[in-house]
């Protein structure tokens, strides 16, 4: 007796048959192959051609190695006739009489330097800037706002002028509670530690890394590069958790040497 899985000689011809039919032999998948790999070396190299064109027709400047040069663009200027752009800078309560007294510091070199319309709106509290048709540069504007932001969060005028001289010069905030949290006594306490005793920590940090740090009840803000903010944050920090004033002075002298001599 056959098996379960024996098949009929005929049944076994006739499938044989329909394989035969449909096998593709090996000459044929070789062209088909070949067929295949010209198609994708075709479409890959208009699409290098397609990223080589840039808008306008042009092609892509490549220096001798065969990279890429970035392309060099003019500096935007502001140009007559254009619609002006605006920018308000919110003023603090407690930094309106401050404003009124050093408006002329803040006034003279937004409009004589930068060219720049400025005014004060009482109504809604803020400073009110705008471009003007003597305005050469459209980044001035960002530059006068990050001034007068500066000088509202607690910095003197001639520390935030540097906003306008500098371009690697920044402003960093955090809260004393971001990096521990406190509460009643022991907040103030942290906060006394970051002062010092007439203020000489905060002024020792300042000169060790040549920034300038303003204490707002909770805020601290500290303005200068990014290098010796990093530096002057990190003792901050050290000084809110709780370490020895005499350790911090250490490490961070160290380390504002080590960036000196870097730089």
């Amino acid at each position: 007796p056959r098996s379960a899985t024996t098949m009929a000689p005929s049944k076994i011809a006739a499938a044989a048959a329909q394989e035969g039919a449909t096998t593709i032999g090996a000459d044929e998948l070789r062209a088909a192959a070949e067929a295949r790999m010209s198609e994708r070396e075709v479409a890959s190299g208009e699409d290098e051609e397609d990223d080589d064109e840039m808008e306008g027709g042009g092609k892509r400047v490549r220096n001798a190695a065969g990279e890429a040069v970035k392309p060099d663009f003019p500096r935007m200027k502001h140009q007559a006739g254009v619609a002006s752009e605006y920018r308000l800078v919110q003023v603090p309560p407690h930094r309106m009489t401050p404003l009124k007294q050093n408006w002329m510091a803040l006034y003279t070199p937004i409009v004589e330097q930068l060219k720049l319309d400025i005014r004060m709106n009482p109504r809604r509290r803020c400073v009110e800037l705008r471009t003007s048709n003597h305005t050469a540069e459209a980044e001035v504007l960002q530059k006068a706002a990050d001034f007068l932001k500066a000088f509202m969060l607690g910095f003197d005028v001639p520390d935030a002028l540097a906003l306008l001289r500098l371009d690697d010069l920044f402003v960093e905030s955090f809260d004393v509670t971001d990096v521990k949290l406190l509460a009643g006594d022991h907040l103030g306490r942290a906060v006394g530690r970051i002062a010092g005793k007439d203020g000489k920590t905060k002024f020792a940090i300042e000169n060790a890394t040549r920034t300038r740090i303003v204490l707002a009840d909770q805020k601290v803000h500290i303005l200068g590069s990014v290098a010796h903010i990093r530096v002057a944050r990190d003792a901050i920090c050290a000084l809110i958790l709780g370490s020895p004033p005499g350790k911090v002075y250490n490490s961070m002298r160290t380390t504002a040497s080590r960036l000196l001599q870097r730089f």
